[in-house]
């Protein structure tokens, strides 16, 4: 009993020795010499590589699991036209999921695809295609209908938001029929994450033409939207989707974590966006990069001066039709705009000499 006692004074004493030693060098002033500037930063492109490179595990699992989700199709076809919006959570990628259900059980609609994982997304923009698409739908029942064409109306480019909204939810005649699906991939993403937006699209969702279906995947999204967003313009009708698929593409545009941008990911994720585009659209850029390269002392291009060019090679028909463009490239943040020494707007493309070298020969091929 008495060595017992003493082997456990002595474990005692020896934590209180630790204890006091610890605190006396927490308090010597002595710092580690390590700084964040010494990591050892990874090439983005190579971790990006790396990545794409995993190999994916239980792919029979998955490709069942999907196969019975694409059995329920047909009842969220049916909540859609109960009038419900649909919201998919659940862990791993819905984007392949959504597109699937969209092609093959949305056919009686026009489906508009928003992808919310881009870091900036012109919602306005956004809005004005969907007008756009219901607009033409109207146009051909009308058509068909009366034998010819209806009037002239206001571009939509040149009404606000409100008014857009308004037009998508008004009674339209000879066309209560015609609906819009929009599909928002990440409605929770980081371009549409501020209040303002997401009223914007709780007011979409509730307009009688309109139909949404989205996904999402941030902890807090419940928290962007108040109890009559939820229930009464949303309407969402919540369905727990997890498909375990990674984040192929929606991670691509996400920086990554001990990674240094490198120039070959910026020509590369450059050059994709670029091949999603129209002819005219590449042109368009090529004749604003190779202004860039010939005159690399300046701020950049005059929007007039572009314009101009442009028209002058048939690329563009109208300012609008420049601005449409312009609108994309600004969403995905291969061109940026800011003030010369004459006070013009001046566009410029955010890359260095020698990466917009490479992507304006990539667009030449």
């Amino acid at each position: 009993m008495e060595a017992d006692y003493d082997v456990s004074e002595e474990e005692e004493f020896a934590f209180s020795r630790n204890y006091f030693l610890a605190k006396e060098l927490a308090s010597s002033g002595k710092k580690s010499g390590h700084k964040l500037t010494d990591i050892n930063l990874v090439d983005e492109q190579v971790l990006r590589d790396a990545a794409s490179n995993l190999e994916t595990k239980h792919d029979k699992e998955i490709a069942s699991l999907m196969n019975r989700y694409k059995d329920l199709y047909s009842q969220w076809s049916f909540q859609l036209r109960c009038g419900f919006g649909l919201l998919m959570y659940g862990f791993g990628s819905k984007r392949t999921l959504l597109e699937d259900f969209a092609s093959t059980s949305l056919t009686e609609y026009t489906v508009v695809v928003i992808n919310g994982y881009l870091q900036s997304i012109n919602l306005k923009q956004a809005v004005v295609s969907i007008a756009e698409v219901l607009s033409d739908d109207l146009k051909s029942r009308r058509k068909t209908s009366l034998g010819k064409s209806p009037k002239l109306q206001q571009p939509f480019n040149t009404r606000s938001i409100d008014d857009l909204i308004s037009f998508l939810d008004g009674p339209h005649e000879d066309g209560n029929e015609s609906l819009v699906c929009i599909l928002i991939h990440n409605i929770d993403g980081p371009g549409l994450r501020d209040s303002e937006t997401q009223q914007y699209l709780a007011r979409l969702a509730s307009c009688s033409h309109i139909r949404i279906v989205a996904s999402i995947d941030h902890v807090n999204t419940h928290l962007l939207w108040d109890k009559k967003m939820v229930h009464t313009q949303f309407n969402w009708y919540w369905h727990h989707v997890p498909t375990y698929l990674p984040y192929k593409i929606e991670g691509m545009f996400y920086p990554l974590i001990l990674a240094h941008g490198g120039t070959t990911q910026r020509i590369k994720t450059a050059s994709i966006v670029l091949q999603s585009l129209t002819p005219n659209a590449q042109n368009v850029f090529k004749v604003l990069a190779e202004y860039q390269l010939a005159n690399p002392d300046l701020e950049g291009m005059p929007v007039n001066n572009l314009y101009n060019v442009c028209r002058e090679r048939f690329l563009v028909s109208s300012q609008i039709t420049l601005n449409s463009h312009l609108t994309e490239f600004k969403d995905h943040e291969l061109v940026k705009t800011k003030k010369n020494p004459e006070g013009q707007d001046c566009l410029y493309v955010p890359l260095a000499t020698d990466a917009l070298e490479r992507v304006v020969t990539e667009i030449c091929q």
